[in-house]
């Protein structure tokens, strides 16, 4: 019976660790810009969802940069884009892009609010965005297609306007921490029988 009752609590926990859950602040008192960024695991990819206030309408780049240094206002220590596989910088939709390139945001009013799919990062393995920055950037990437020097690195996406640094929600750090432990009894109470 025990062995049942260990062997469910597994189960439950496995099936709550899957949906994973982090989230960034954006913050820059200079630019004005902040907000707040969101990103959960699911069955499509990870789901991003944003808000955030102070952009001028347009486009602007959206990354993920390889370090969690925010300490610079300008946004200078997070780095460059993440980019483990050294790939070429590309549209979310290219298969030869940075890990790091999220596209652009599309913004109309003061408020931006935005949700989509990326399949490519993640918030666990080789990909993980843990740890890192994500940055807003004052112009249009324009996803290595430009005739500019920077297209093929940055997407000549300008000047970077917030960071904020990737961290799990607490709820996620939990949830993992429950599994780790409630597998340890199971493999203690199963090596005791």
């Amino acid at each position: 019976m025990l062995r049942v009752v260990f062997a469910f609590l597994c189960i439950s926990c496995v099936a709550n660790a899957k949906n994973l859950k982090a989230s960034a602040v954006l913050r820059n008192n200079a630019t004005g810009v902040n907000g707040l960024i969101t990103f959960e695991e699911s069955a499509e990819g990870i789901l991003i969802k944003g808000n955030i206030t102070g952009l001028k309408p347009g486009a602007h780049g959206f990354h993920v940069h390889e370090k969690g240094d925010i300490s610079d206002p300008k946004c200078k220590s997070a780095g460059g884009h993440f980019n483990p596989f050294n790939k070429t910088h590309g549209s979310p939709q290219d298969s030869d892009r940075h890990v790091g390139d999220l596209g652009n945001i599309q913004v109309s009013d003061p408020l931006t609010t935005f949700a989509f799919f990326d399949k490519v990062i993640s918030l666990k393995g080789d990909t993980s965005i843990i740890g890192r920055a994500i940055v807003i950037h004052e112009d249009i990437d324009d996803f290595g297609r430009g005739k500019f020097d920077d297209s093929k690195t940055t997407g000549h996406a300008g000047a970077r306007l917030a960071c904020g640094v990737i961290e799990l929600n607490s709820g996620s750090q939990h949830r993992m921490s429950i599994l780790f432990s409630s597998f340890l009894v199971f493999l203690i109470f199963v090596a005791n029988q």
